[in-house]
């Protein structure tokens, strides 16, 4: 069987090639050979791609997706942690729901200022507190 170079895979997947070694330098894809100077990898990374892809878009870190995977490379995935991270993000759903509401409701309020009004006050209140979240920039870096 022959591979897929790492030209392909990246194209296939919708990732850069530079992500492709970061995450082989990870452990997390593994290259089969080389064809050249290029990796070549087997059809099924493609699979493993579209599960790590997932586990990021989810919210999970890489090496939590990591843990996601047997030494022999299947899928070996944490029920508990899925709805753990399932709960987080209802979580982060509803906080993001009051935060539109409230930004909606600052845009559309008749006060003269928006420190007039009660509703803003309240979500600067609550992100004081720590009631909803504010999202922090991730630093640059891999994927």
């Amino acid at each position: 069987m022959t591979g897929l170079d790492i030209a392909e895979v990246a194209h296939r997947a919708g990732v850069p090639a530079s992500t492709l070694r970061f995450y082989e330098e990870k452990g997390l894809i593994a290259s089969v050979g080389r064809r050249g100077l290029r990796r070549q990898y087997d059809p099924g990374v493609l699979e493993r791609l579209a599960l790590i892809g997932l586990g990021r878009t989810a919210g999970f870190s890489l090496d939590e997706i990591a843990r996601m995977f047997a030494p022999d490379g299947q899928p070996r995935i944490d029920r508990q942690m899925l709805a753990a991270k399932a709960e987080e993000l209802d979580r982060r759903i509803r906080e993001l729901g009051v935060l539109r509401d409230s930004l909606r409701h600052a845009a559309a309020c008749p006060a003269p200022s928006h420190m007039e009004c009660s509703t803003f006050r309240r979500l600067l209140r609550a992100v004081v507190s720590g009631a909803v979240a504010v999202p922090r920039k991730r630093a640059p870096g891999p994927p």
